[in-house]
């Protein structure tokens, strides 16, 4: 990795230390004030105010205690000018504090990243989680939801 690649990843490291310290205001800190997060569910959060009040209800709530953890691969950085950078990458969260994501809690994530003058920010997110396709297929060619 260069060093520029390592300075984008360390905001990654800075965002899960947020997550993992329930701390939603320091969490949302590392997206532009216009940031667009869009969730496993498929819905969008703009705006770093929006980010940080659903990930308060999220940290003090249903995920409270929770870990994010890498996922499977290293993550992939790719620079598409100098100031801005993509990352793909594996992660995921555990409810129980372990070092790999639970099963059905692992995802592939991408990040934007904008260099501002302060550093390195988060200017889009997705979150997809990681299925199998033909696990959610009956024979009969109806779809069923996976677990």
């Amino acid at each position: 990795m260069t060093d520029r690649q390592n300075e984008v990843l360390a905001v990654l490291g800075k965002l899960a230390d947020a997550w993992n310290d329930g701390d939603a205001a320091a969490y949302a800190s590392h997206f532009t004030e216009d940031a667009d997060y869009v969730t496993f569910f498929g819905m969008n959060m703009p705006g770093r105010a929006l980010i940080e009040s659903s990930h308060r209800s999220l940290l003090e709530g249903p995920m409270k205690g929770s870990k994010l953890v890498p996922g499977s691969g290293e993550p992939k950085v790719r620079f598409v000018r100098p100031d801005v950078a993509i990352v793909v990458s594996g992660g995921g969260s555990s409810l129980s504090g372990g070092a790999k994501p639970e099963p059905g809690r692992e995802s592939t994530l991408t990040y934007v990243l904008l260099e501002e003058s302060d550093g390195w920010r988060v200017a889009s997110f997705q979150n997809t989680r990681v299925s199998d396709p033909a696990a959610g297929a009956r024979p009969d060619g109806e779809r069923r939801t996976l677990g």
